[in-house]
């Protein structure tokens, strides 16, 4: 389940929604010039738009029904229409693509915004939310605040202003007349507010849905190997189906509502004004003369009165998914779960690098810590890495050794107990230096799309082609990279899938190396290489460790009997420590993996030769 606020839960009240609205336009202030033109564009074209009527009222009454065919007079009135209908369109064209300039900088800045907040997200987050739910905020939802901002700016503002446009026109011709037709406004209103209060909740549920699709989508696209592996094609596409249909259910019921309260009921006010300016009229003409010109502009305004209103209408549907898109975009934008001086990154500071970690002495004291706050993982954890150390840590899946390096990496906060980097305290350190003192080789290799040198590198500021082509070679990668057709320059696709896992890795140690880091974190380094290669790098290794303290979580325990100390762990506690052999002839749990591992638990006489 997602840390953010459950869709479902949300209850999206108008004042919210206000609240929500505000701050999206208050991403306009940067652009208030460009706006301020628009708007200028866009009360002449409104103006243009509504005078052509008034003409065509001054021709009819003052022209032709008294029979004045004044040439000048017409030709001048004729020269004005045309006029209008030329510089209309061209003031529209104008405004919309200012208003829609203004909506596509205003979402670019939201995109980075979002994005940027999601670097600076503890591991926390990452851990309990699907990757495709949070993709679907980066880029479903802030499409869906776009267009907000084309509705609110080009065609809100623009109906609006059209609307009171209209209402001055009608004023002008007939006082009585006009007031009349303001009851629609209320009415009108009351329509848009039912529908904004019954429509959220239908939204809510359509994006929630959505994100929902989004993430089996991306785990499914994933995990297709293991998919068609263990044929579950069909089990796979009934749950894609389920999530298709609930998003189905949500669309379809905001079609019904807006089939109920939109066109229809607009549809019906309409012929309603437009039977009360005729009534209005024939009772006028039992008492007068009715000036044709007149009537003609009313019914004209109406109609035109009637158009602006659908446009708003219609757009509401658009305006309440990018509200909810806009809730759950600033969700991820405000969520205070960030790593240390996050202000720093989201406003691109550069911080002195402190040199507080200097010898690279490392030092856990009584340290406990939970990821959901109710079970423990590490259980009083207490260990020293002098400089230059090395630190294994061994013990079955789930025994809490990734947990001490994601500690020691500052992903996560520890519960009890104390870190200490050359006897300062982890939380003391900024997180600058320790990215920069601390490399770290995962389990499983990432590869960023680019090529190779990219990887290695990963545009780190002074690092050149020749510190690139010394770590490759510090590490072996030279032998494999050489080879390839474009050598350094060999394009690498999503999660480097071209290379093998050994190769994969290889780059990632070279990524690494090249950091100079004071201490070396392997979290499993030599799980995805093959035996051969392994043979080849653990030399490369030794010479990385060399001067570094460094922590080895390992599986083979091969692979770390050279270790100074190896720490042994069960259900987050150490409960053996010691060298190789000193670990051997305990006969503890250390022996029991030792043993299992070497396959030698039927030759008792192993177990001499092991301890000699």
């Amino acid at each position: 389940m997602s840390i953010f606020t459950s869709d479902l839960e949300h209850r999206g009240d108008l004042k919210g929604q206000g609240k929500t609205i505000l701050r999206l336009l208050g991403y306009i202030v940067p652009h208030t010039k460009t706006l301020i033109l628009a708007f200028l564009l866009l009360i002449l074209a409104t103006a243009a738009d509504v005078a052509s009527p008034i003409l065509i009222k001054i021709f009819l009454d003052d022209y032709l029904t008294v029979g004045n065919f004044d040439p000048m007079g017409i030709f001048l009135l004729a020269l004005g229409y045309l006029f209008l209908i030329i510089i209309g369109p061209i003031m529209q064209y104008q405004q919309l693509i200012r208003f829609n300039m203004i909506a596509l900088r205003v979402i670019q800045k939201i995109r980075v915004d979002i994005f940027t907040k999601v670097q600076v997200l503890t591991m926390t987050v990452f851990d309990r939310t699907p990757t495709g739910g949070l993709v679907s905020r980066v880029t479903n939802d802030t499409e869906a605040i776009k267009d907000l901002y084309v509705s609110i700016l080009s065609t809100y503002v623009q109906n609006f202003v059209f609307l009171i446009g209209i209402f001055v026109a009608m004023f002008a011709l007939d006082t009585k007349l006009a007031t009349f037709c303001l009851v629609l406004l209320p009415v009108i209103i009351l329509l848009m507010q039912t529908y904004r209060k019954y429509s959220s909740r239908v939204y809510r549920i359509a994006r929630s849905q959505l994100s929902n699709l989004n993430a089996m989508l991306n785990e499914s696209i994933q995990g297709m190997s293991i998919i068609q592996m263990l044929r579950q094609e069909n089990t796979f596409r009934k749950k894609f189906a389920n999530i298709n249909e609930k998003y189905y259910q949500a669309a379809l019921a905001n079609i019904k509502l807006e089939s109920t309260l939109m066109r229809p009921a607009v549809d019906l006010l309409y012929t309603l004004a437009l039977v009360l300016v005729l009534t209005f009229f024939g009772v006028e003409s039992i008492t007068g003369p009715v000036e044709i010109g007149v009537l003609y502009a009313f019914v004209n305004y109406l109609d035109r009165f009637i158009e602006p209103v659908n446009m708003i209408l219609s757009q509401l549907s658009q305006l309440q998914q990018a509200i909810i898109g806009a809730e759950r975009v600033f969700e991820v934008i405000d969520d205070e779960r960030t790593v240390p001086n996050s202000q720093q990154i989201l406003q691109n500071k550069k911080a002195p690098v402190e040199d507080k970690i200097q010898q690279g002495a490392i030092e856990f004291r009584n340290v406990t810590f939970s990821y959901d706050g109710v079970t423990d993982v590490l259980k009083n954890i207490s260990f020293k890495v002098l400089p230059g150390q090395t630190v294994a840590l061994v013990g079955h899946t789930g025994s809490g050794k990734s947990s001490i390096a994601n500690l020691l990496m500052g992903f996560y906060p520890i519960k009890e107990g104390q870190i200490l980097m050359d006897g300062h305290p982890l939380a003391e350190i900024q997180e600058t230096e320790l990215r920069k003192k601390i490399g770290l080789v995962a389990q499983d290799p990432f590869l960023f799309v680019g090529n190779i040198a990219d990887n290695i590198h990963l545009h780190r500021p002074g690092v050149t082609d020749k510190d690139v082509d010394e770590a490759a070679k510090f590490v072996g990668a030279d032998q494999f990279i050489d080879k390839l057709t474009k050598g350094y320059e060999e394009p690498i696709g999503e999660r480097g899938a071209t290379l093998s896992s050994g190769q994969r890795q290889l780059i990632c140690f070279a990524r690494t190396i090249l950091g100079k880091p004071k201490i070396l974190i392997l979290d499993e380094a030599t799980a995805s290489v093959d035996t051969e290669t392994e043979e080849a790098i653990q030399e490369a290794l030794y010479r990385m460790r060399l001067g570094r303290s460094t922590i080895a979580i390992a599986h083979r325990l091969s692979t770390i009997q050279d270790a100074d100390l190896i720490l042994v762990l069960h259900q987050g506690e150490i409960v053996e420590r010691g060298t190789h052999q000193e670990l051997l002839l305990k006969e503890g749990l250390y022996y029991k993996m030792f043993l299992l591992q070497q396959g030698a638990f039927k030759d008792a006489n192993l177990v001499g030769r092991n301890r000699s």
